[in-house]
């Protein structure tokens, strides 16, 4: 074998008379062989008067530490809202440990800022002045997440582990009290299907859903659509963003309560902002005439506040919503197919293919609704596919 040359055999030599020494052993080499703590330093402070993510007492001088919730996210960092240092950039210190299987960070979240003694304090006119070398406070922690609309992904896939079973949360948005979907009476047309699996994202969350049916001014919208989500207590409202009518009890479902706008893709999502709060001037695009699909104009959740109380978490607009959870637990999400399930032959009945099945007898009878049923089945399927 060619002999080792160059530094690693320095290294390993070293390591040799060391270890031959008997130095390795002793107690002051053991307490360097510990995982040292990463301190954060603040500007202009001394060694001694560091502060530690891990402590409690408040840092020296101005590097205070503060609450504030986030409201934007960027590679590498946040924009955090404070109630006395306005919005600030923000990086992650190095004590920074986020729960493992989750988002380390989502819009919403409430965290624990070290605020830099020589801030810049407010980013005027809510304009996100990230230049990557700026920084106005250091992310130490983030609080316990009381609610979360997040969508679950299988941790298998490119540069992973193919034979990895966890999944992964990526949250959108945190300690949110309601989910408002936004759909449309045209343009796109309203889709059921979609609204079905956003009471899905709700169950998981804990996230009471309200539907919010936009752009009545395009046509009458046919209310016998959501006869079949009465019984499962979803209630919601109509309204044209264009016209204002109905815009008066959409305001009042936000008074007041942090609410999650979500959707497809050309529903309206920006433009009921707009018309509820003028100054936010949100870009907005018309739906493409070719196919009557929405186009993407909100690129990251971010959060605003009301003038009339209460905030709004505006996500991207989306086409499909992929669900990566246990085919066994699908029937659970379906209330109507849950509660027929125990009279099933079978403890694990699928409800798709099974003699002496409670539930396909209640579709033939008409008592759970077809269309659900439909639904059901096709959500399986691409849970089954892997799809999502």
């Amino acid at each position: 074998m060619a002999k080792r040359k160059g530094k690693s055999q320095h290294r390993r030599k070293s390591w040799e008379q060391l270890h031959r020494s008997g130095h390795l052993a002793s107690e002051d080499a053991e307490s360097r062989r510990r995982l040292s703590r990463r301190r954060v330093k603040l500007p202009g402070q001394k060694q001694d008067e560091a502060i530690f993510a891990d402590q409690q007492a408040e840092p020296a001088g101005d590097g205070q530490r503060v609450a504030g919730t986030v409201v934007l996210l960027y590679p590498g960092g946040a924009i955090v809202r404070t109630a006395d240092h306005g919005d600030l950039q923000c990086g992650l210190a190095g004590t920074f440990r986020p729960a493992p299987l989750s988002s380390a960070l989502a819009v919403g979240d409430e965290v624990t800022l070290a605020v830099m003694p020589e801030t810049r304090g407010e980013i005027q006119g809510g304009q996100q002045d990230i230049d990557g070398r700026r920084v106005d406070a250091l992310i130490l922690q983030r609080a316990p997440r009381r609610t979360a609309l997040s969508r679950p992904q299988s941790m298998r896939g490119k540069r992973r582990d193919p034979y990895e079973t966890e999944i992964f949360e990526k949250v959108i948005a945190a300690n949110m009290d309601q989910l408002v979907v936004i759909g449309a009476v045209a343009q796109p047309r309203f889709r059921r299907g979609l609204l079905d699996r956003y009471l899905i994202v709700a169950e998981r969350g804990e996230l009471p859903l309200v539907l919010v049916v936009n752009k009545i001014d395009l046509g009458d919208f046919d209310h016998a659509l959501l006869d079949e989500y009465v019984p499962l207590g979803v209630s919601y409202l109509t309204c044209s963003s264009r016209t204002g009518e109905g815009l008066d009890a959409v305001r009042e479902l936000l008074t007041g309560r942090r609410s999650i706008l979500a959707g497809a893709s050309g529903v309206g999502k920006s433009s009921l902002l707009n018309a509820l709060v003028p100054e936010l001037e949100l870009v907005t695009r018309e739906v493409r005439q070719a196919d009557q699909r929405g186009r993407h104009t909100t690129t990251a959740a971010t959060l605003y506040d009301l003038p009339f109380g209460g905030s709004v978490v505006d996500t991207p607009g989306i086409r499909e919503l992929g669900l990566e959870i246990d085919k066994a637990d699908l029937p659970w999400y379906f209330p109507e197919i849950a509660a027929l399930a125990p009279q099933c032959r079978f403890r694990d009945c699928s409800h798709t293919h099974e003699p002496d099945c409670a539930v396909q007898a209640a579709v033939e009878a008409g008592t759970v609704p077809e269309r659900r049923y439909v639904s059901y089945l096709r959500i399986l399927e691409s849970i089954e596919g892997g799809g999502g």
